[in-house]
């Protein structure tokens, strides 16, 4: 009679172990101090540059005649705004005809006083005399010559030309307007916006995390996908009695041209707290029923899963406020698969 054997089976070990040689393969990263930096989203719009903006005033009175450019015109240094039909003008094409008549007669008569005097036929005090009137006569050339330049003219009118490159952000002026050259209010106004000012619009509750030299981030409306980067140079000390907001400035360049005057903008400034802490990668995070975790190394092939409180995130970093303290050693690599694997153990 064959009795029955029984074979018993040893027990396996059904638990994940991590071991020195998977350990090695993962990419580990180490758990940072830093100061915590938050992100404000503000509004705020394009304004020229004070220091490359120029105001155009008459330097004569007349009436307009000819307006060659528009509001938004791109204009070279030197060209013709406007022209202008100017009695003034007139008056001093004439100042300027005679000072060289003038000058041409005086200069005449003292090279004749110089051959009379030394040939005899005149004294020393006729030769200074018509010395004296040659160098009036040059000096008032020179003053008239001057004011030519200054009051650039064309077949008798008065021609207004643009003082820098630019854009023409203002224009108050139309064919047959009178203009008088005491009159307070300009003519063109032209902008260098090679370079622009975005000004930031901070409320009350935002003043005291926006600080000077701050980063910020710049898109617009009109391109969404373009991101203009600079820092904040100033935070105006008043608060705008309609808007109950104070502006912060930030200047950046402008290539191309795109940015241009009064355009919306909004702004993502990170903005640096008095607070510090353990700040990780946001790659490195597991998030799973509702929760955050992390798999910290401790020791020699030993991984654990350590849930963690999520401070606040600002791009690629998580700022962390449990959980994690600054040295720590944290996975980077396959941590999705490593937290499978020992999460139910």
């Amino acid at each position: 009679m064959l009795g029955c054997h029984h074979t018993v089976e040893e027990p396996k070990d059904l638990n994940f172990h991590v071991t020195d040689s998977l350990l090695k393969s993962l990419i580990i990263d180490t758990v940072q101090d830093a100061k915590a930096i938050s992100e404000i989203t503000l509004t705020g719009s394009i304004a020229p540059d004070e220091n490359k903006i120029v105001k155009v005033f008459p330097m004569v009175s007349g009436i307009v005649e000819d307006v060659h450019v528009q509001l938004g015109d791109v204009v070279s240094k030197g060209q013709t705004l406007a022209i202008m039909r100017s009695a003034e003008m007139a008056g001093y094409n004439k100042d300027y005809i005679s000072a060289a008549a003038d000058l041409r007669s005086a200069k005449r008569a003292y090279e004749s006083e110089q051959e009379m005097y030394k040939s005899g036929l005149a004294s020393q005090k006729d030769m200074e005399d018509a010395q004296s009137d040659y160098e009036k006569a040059q000096a008032e050339s020179k003053r008239v010559a001057a004011v030519m330049q200054i009051n650039i003219g064309v077949g008798g009118g008065y021609e207004i030309k643009a003082p820098i490159s630019g854009f023409v952000i203002e224009k108050n002026v139309n064919n047959s307007t009178q203009v008088r050259a005491d009159n307070s209010e300009n003519l063109f106004t032209i902008a260098d916006l090679s370079s622009v000012y975005v000004l930031i619009n901070v409320y009350e509750s935002d003043i005291s995390s926006v600080k000077v030299g701050d980063n910020v981030k710049i898109t617009t409306l009109s391109y969404p996908d373009k991101v203009f980067n600079g820092k904040v140079d100033k935070i105006d000390n008043m608060l705008d009695p309609d808007t109950k907001v104070i502006h912060a400035r930030v200047k950046i360049d402008n290539p191309g041209n795109l940015l241009k005057p009064d355009m919306f903008a909004s702004i993502r400034i990170k903005a640096t707290s008095g607070e510090t802490l353990p700040v990780i990668n946001t790659g490195t995070i597991v998030f799973d029923n509702d929760k955050n975790y992390v798999l910290v190394v401790d020791g020699k092939a030993h991984v654990s899963i350590k849930e963690i409180t999520i401070a606040k995130k600002v791009e690629n970093r998580a700022y962390i406020s449990n959980g994690v303290k600054p040295g720590d050693l944290i996975v980077a690599s396959r941590q999705v698969y490593l937290y499978e694997s020992l999460k139910d153990q």
